[in-house]
C-alpha cells in the first residue's frame, strides 16, 4: 500500500505527544490525522478504511479498549498499534486477543514504530483485498439458480453425481450439466476449489451439514 495512499490516525489526549508522533510519520512519508479521545475519533470517523490506528491505552472517557470494540463493528479493516505510558500485560493481551495488530509501551523507539506502523498498514491492505475477495465471490453466487445451488451444496458435501441425482430426483446427466454451471459460474477450476469458496463465505454449518445463502 502506498503511504499517501493511507492515514494514520493518532489518537491520544497527551498534545505533545501527538504533535511528535505526527511529526515523525510525516516526516516519514506517511498521512496523518490526530485525535485527542476516542469519542472524537468517532464522531470523525473516515468513510476511508485505508490506514491504521495509533491507539493511548488510557483515555478520558471512552478507553483505548472499548475502542477497539466499536472499531471492530464500526471500522473493520482498520488495524490497531495500542501505544501506553503504563506497561499493563492484562491489558496487552486482552487487546491482542481482540485483533489488535501490536501493543507498544511508551517511549517508543523510532525504527519500531514506524515497523508496527508499516505491519499495520500491510494488513490493512491484506484486510481489504479480502474483503473484496469475498464481495466479488457472493456476486457470483448470486448468478446460481435455486437449482444449482442445491447441486452446490451437495457438491461440497463430498455427493457423488448418482448420490445428487437421486437426492434430488434427477438424471445424474443433468447433474452433470448443474455442476458445469456451478462451477464455471464460481469460477472454481477443481471440487478442492469449490469446497474452499463455499468454506471463505462461510456458508456450510458443520452442525447441521447444510449450506445456506
Amino acid at each position: 500500500m502506498n503511504r499517501l495512499e493511507s492515514i494514520v490516525h493518532i489518537i491520544d489526549d497527551d498534545q505533545s505527544f501527538r504533535t511528535a508522533v505526527g511529526r515523525l510519520l510525516s516526516a516519514s512519508g506517511f498521512r496523518v490525522a490526530v485525535y485527542e479521545s476516542a469519542d472524537q475519533f468517532l464522531a470523525q470517523l473516515p468513510d476511508c478504511e485505508h490506514g491504521c490506528v495509533l491507539l493511548d491505552l488510557d483515555l478520558p472517557g471512552l478507553s483505548g479498549l472499548e475502542l477497539q470494540k466499536r472499531l471492530a463493528e464500526k471500522a473493520p479493516l482498520l488495524p490497531i498499534v495500542f501505544l501506553t505510558g503504563q506497561g499493563n500485560v492484562r491489558a496487552s493481551v486482552q487487546a491482542m486477543k481482540a485483533g489488535a495488530e501490536d501493543f507498544l509501551e511508551k517511549p517508543t523507539p523510532r525504527e519500531a514504530l514506524l515497523e508496527a506502523v508499516e505491519r499495520a498498514l500491510r494488513r490493512c491492505e491484506t484486510r481489504r483485498l479480502e474483503r473484496d475477495r469475498i464481495h466479488a465471490l457472493r456476486a457470483r453466487l448470486a448468478e446460481l439458480t435455486p437449482r444449482e445451488f442445491e447441486v452446490f451444496g451437495l457438491i461440497v458435501r463430498g455427493r457423488l453425481n448418482k448420490q445428487i441425482a437421486h437426492a434430488l430426483g434427477t438424471s445424474e446427466r443433468t447433474v452433470k450439466a448443474h455442476r458445469h454451471n456451478v462451477m464455471e459460474k464460481l469460477g472454481a477450476r477443481s471440487l478442492a476449489e469449490t469446497v474452499s469458496i463455499a468454506e471463505r463465505l462461510g456458508l456450510v454449518d458443520p452442525a447441521t451439514d447444510t449450506l445456506s445463502r
